[in-house]
This record gives C-alpha cells, structure tokens and sequence, in this order.
C-alpha cells in the first residue's frame, strides 16, 4: 500500500434549532463526539460563538475539556476561536492547559469571528477583526513555541509574556487558520507555516477558491522560509447520507428547513439555491451532499481534483436528521467512504482476487490431498464409517465397489 491516508473528522458549530431543550443539545454533541470516537473518526473541531441562538457553544475549550474525558483517541480543535475576541496570553494558556489535560489531542484553530453580531456586542469593529486575528496570531505562534513576547498594540499588551508551563506536545500544539474566500487565512497560514481549515470549501466561492488560497500560502511560505504541509489542510462540507436517496430525503425532513431558515435569514451564507427542490439544489450546486456513501465519494474526489490535495475532509455538522438517522449517516461514512480514501481494503481486495483467480489450482490441490487421505483410510479399514454422498464426491466410487 502506498500513499497519504486521508483522515476524518466534523466541525461542530453546532446549530440548534431555539425549540429544543439547549442542555440536551448540547449533551447530545458530547455524545456526538463520542460515537466519533468509537467510529474511528480522526477529529473533531468545536465553534466558538455568542449569538444568534443556533450556535450555542461560547467556550470550545470548555467543551473539549469535558469531551476528552469520555472519549480516548479522537484529537479536539477549537474550531475555531475568535482570537479579536481574547487577549493572546490567556487564550494560548488555557489552550497550552488543554494540551496537558487531554494528553496531547488538542489543536488551536484561529478564526477572525463569523458573526459580526458577537462583534458588535464587544465593540470590536468588523472592519478591523481580521487586523487583530493576524496581530493575536502573531504573538499567540511565538507563545505558544516558547518565545518571550514583548508587544504593544491599541487593543492588548504583552509585557516580557511566557507561558509558564512546557507544552505536552513539542514543540508546540498544532495550529490551523481559517480560510474561505479572502486570502486572510491562506497569507496566515503561510506566514507562521501552520495549517488551514477551508471552512466554506463546498460554497461556490470557497470551491473556486481553493486552488488559488493554496498558492497564496505556499508563496507567502516560501517568502517566510517556511514550508506549508497539505497533510494540515482541512476541507469542510455539509454531508448526510443514508442507505438510499429516498431514506436521505425522508431523513432531512426533520431539520433542513430549520438549518436553512437560520442561513438565510441570520447567517446569510451564501447557499447558490436554484429550482423548486431544496434538496436538487443543494446537490446540483455542489454545496452539499444529501444521499447515498456513492455520492459522498463523489463529492470529496471533487474536492481532491480543484484543491490538488488535502489532509483532512470534515463533515459540517448541522442536525438536518433526528438523533438515530443522524447517527447512522456517521456510521455510514465510516464503513463505506472512509475506506476509500484510506486504502483501509487495498491488502483485502488484493487477497480475494489473487484466491480468486487461483482457485481451481488451489482447490484441486485440496481435493486431491483429501482423496488420498480417504483412500489411505479404506485400504486400511474399509469405507463402512464412510457416507456414500462423501465416495461420490471425492470419486472413489460406490460403497460396494469400493468394497469389491
């Protein structure tokens, strides 16, 4: 076997709908997590946001904190946090906590903030968030490397700043930087030589995007003397998919009217919907995956084909389904598209063919090694233990003849 294998994980926003109980929800993204875990799902990256009602996660540290208690190998990225959003030194000493409590499964992911309403509600100006995430991620890399940072800034201040406890993981955590349709995240990337999470690689822009956000980081490496690694690029993209299309349709009849209502009327993202039929459209435009493991594979060999290669595909989680079909989606995911990209049948495809193709020579050197053996057995004792049907099928004749 040969080649990178392709990891799995989710992006937990998550998006609830404001009629349901907001302490099962989130107990339910726990278990989320959990039955990632048990799957083998590689990650897991939890949002940061203090609006809008849907996504009802502020703290995504406080939430890994708890989730890594129940679970055992799935790493846990904060995906992502708001960096205008905290001072640099107290994000990057709970994250670099983090790395201690959960054993080294924790990765930063660093965003600008997606909703100018948690903007507006700390005075931060939506023109300059995207200023101070570079700024915060600036001092925040150094940080968390173990440098000393000295820095003056119109919204924060570092004074001979350290952390003051080694990280678990050398020599640091893994760091990744959002990107979607500016090269904010892409030029980030490159500058500090850590990964990208395209959060919006399915929408019409951030598709056409993907290709281009690579080189900007790859140049902006180079002119760093830094490298940046594809294996640490992860692309995102809503997907539910069951047994057949007619049970996918049924399944999102339970919240896909909700989760749009949500984007178009509050986070106005960009869906690119044309034609009567929701579901047709968000399939035709690419946006989304809503049907069978068949076309899921699909969708992600697209994605390979205009990015030219990535390390990491994440389900956006969105509660289109009730709990059990949700479920199951997940699972399916697991069972029938993770080996694809992962190569996990390569050695058994291999096997069974190679049985396969030598089955006459190997089965009639079986055939013939047991017939000597009952042969052996009747010249020494006759064949009177022995069935007919047996004498048959091995050709050694009736009983009687036998006998004779």
């Amino acid at each position: 076997m040969s080649g990178t294998k392709m990891r799995f994980g989710s992006f937990i926003a998550p998006f609830h709908p404001i009629d349901e109980n907001p302490t099962l929800a989130l107990e339910r993204d726990f278990e989320l997590v959990q039955w990632m875990d048990t799957l083998g799902y590689d990650e897991a990256w939890i949002g940061e946001h203090h609006s809008a009602g849907y996504e009802i996660i502020s703290s995504p540290e406080l939430f890994i904190a708890t989730v890594a208690e129940r679970t055992r190998n799935i790493r846990l990225g904060t995906g992502v946090s708001s960096l205008p959003y905290h001072h640099p030194l107290m994000l990057a000493e709970r994250m670099n906590q983090l790395d201690h409590v959960t054993r080294g499964r924790v990765m930063l992911g660093c965003g600008p903030g997606a909703l100018p309403s948690d903007a507006f509600m700390m005075g931060i100006p939506v023109e300059k968030q995207r200023d101070r995430m570079d700024e915060a991620l600036d001092c925040m890399v150094r940080l968390l490397r173990g440098e000393v940072v000295t820095h003056k800034s119109d919204w924060f201040e570092l004074n001979n700043a350290r952390l003051h406890l080694n990280p678990y993981t050398r020599p640091s955590i893994e760091i990744a930087v959002a990107s979607q349709l500016s090269p904010t995240g892409a030029n980030a990337a490159g500058r500090h030589g850590i990964g990208m999470l395209s959060i919006g690689a399915t929408s019409a822009g951030g598709f056409n995007a993907l290709a281009s956000n690579w080189a900007i980081a790859e140049e902006t490496a180079r002119e760093k003397g830094n490298t940046v690694d594809r294996s640490k690029w992860r692309l995102v993209g809503p997907i539910h998919i069951a047994e057949t299309m007619e049970q996918a349709r049924a399944d999102v009849a339970f919240g896909l009217e909700k989760w749009l209502y949500y984007f178009t009327k509050v986070a106005a993202l960009p869906l690119g919907m044309e034609g009567d039929d929701v579901i047709d459209s968000l399939n035709a435009s690419g946006f989304a995956v809503i049907g069978t493991p068949e076309m899921a594979i699909a969708q992600i060999e697209r994605l390979e084909k205009q990015s030219g290669g990535f390390g990491a595909f994440l389900t956006l989680d969105h509660n289109w389904a009730s709990w059990p079909r949700k479920k199951n989606s997940y699972e399916l995911l697991a069972r029938y598209v993770f080996p694809k990209f992962q190569g996990s049948n390569i050695n058994r495809e291999d096997s069974l063919a190679w049985a396969r193709d030598n089955r006459d020579e190997y089965w009639g050197q079986n055939f013939k090694a047991v017939g000597k053996r009952l042969e052996q057995h009747i010249a020494a004792k006759g064949d009177k233990n022995i069935s007919p049907e047996v004498m048959e099928a091995m050709g050694l004749g009736k009983k009687s003849d036998a006998a004779e």
